[in-house]
Parts: structure tokens; sequence; C-alpha cells
């Protein structure tokens, strides 16, 4: 996997003080992406061991809140494979701290009716993340007034109650 930055102090993607990785690689190619030379999985560094140690470093701070993942697209298949141990790592040392993820899959279409189906890394993965952000980017429902998306068919889903009460649960973020 590589990854096309990381932002040590990220107050735009998440509550509080966050750290984000954005990753490579993204099939979606959302008219008015944000982030479009982040479309290519070569594109950027290599995700390593020393990465990751560095993004633990990173969170080990008492006003980091948590991780966010996006990118490109956090949940290529290859994607969760390179996010799978960084997540594992940041849960176990930091168990209080949020992981966020956006994604242009849909959660209950893409992520619980397929992909946790079909990979072992999505259904594992979502047991580490606390807030999907979930839906491609629409240019003609873009608006600047949303807090934590860019557009309003995106969803702030809470991963955890969402699978508990087997329904889609939103955050109190959706307001």
């Amino acid at each position: 996997m590589n990854y096309a930055d990381i932002k040590k102090v990220d107050v735009a993607n998440g509550p509080g003080t966050r750290v984000s990785l954005f990753v490579s690689g993204c099939n979606h190619h959302c008219k008015g992406c944000f982030n479009q030379c982040a479309w290519d999985f070569n594109y950027g560094e290599k995700f390593t061991e020393e990465t990751m140690n560095k993004i633990l470093e990173d969170l080990d701070k008492p006003y980091i809140k948590g991780l966010t993942l996006l990118g490109g697209e956090p949940l290529e298949h290859e994607n969760q494979k390179g996010l799978l141990p960084l997540v594992k790592k940041v849960k176990e040392k930091f168990p209080e701290k949020t992981i966020w993820c956006y994604t242009g899959f849909d959660f209950e279409k893409d992520v619980s009716g397929r992909m946790m189906k079909e990979w072992q890394e999505t259904k594992e993965l979502m047991k580490y993340v606390d807030v999907l952000v979930d839906g491609k980017f629409q240019e003609e429902k873009k608006d600047i007034k949303l807090r934590f998306r860019g557009s309003s068919n995106q969803r702030i889903i809470d991963v955890p109650k969402s699978f508990q009460q087997n329904k889609v649960v939103m955050t109190e973020f959706m307001n």
C-alpha cells in the first residue's frame, strides 16, 4: 500500500485534533474530488512499519483525539490489507482514541452487503472503525456548511451501534 500524505494535526476530518492518513488508490474517480492525485495506487510513499510507528508516535499526545483514514480510498481491498495492522495497533495502544474512515462505498450495499462477505479484512477492519463517512462525493450536492463531509448524500455512521442494532445508526455529527 502507498500513502499520499499524513497530517499530524488535522481539525477538518473528524472531531477534535486528529492524525489523518491519506492512502493512495481509488477507483471511484468522483467528479470534483479534492484529492485526484491519490487515485493512483502507486502515488506517494510506501506504507512501511516505520510509517506505522511514526503515526503511533503522532497519536501519542493527549490533545490528539484519534486517527482518520482517507484517500484515495481506504476500503479498496489492497488498502484494507495495509490498514488492518495499523488500526489494530492504534486500538491496542490507544483504546480511548477514535478511528474515522472516509469511503466512497455505501455502508449497506458495499461494505456490509458485499465486502464483509467476500473479504476477511473488511470484516476485521470494521471491528476497529468507530465512524464511517460513506458515499461518493457528488459535486452537485457539495455543501461547504456540512460538518465532516463534502456532499449532502454522504452519511456519518456510528459503526459499532449500526452492527449492534443491525441497522444504520447516524452519529450526532449528521446535524
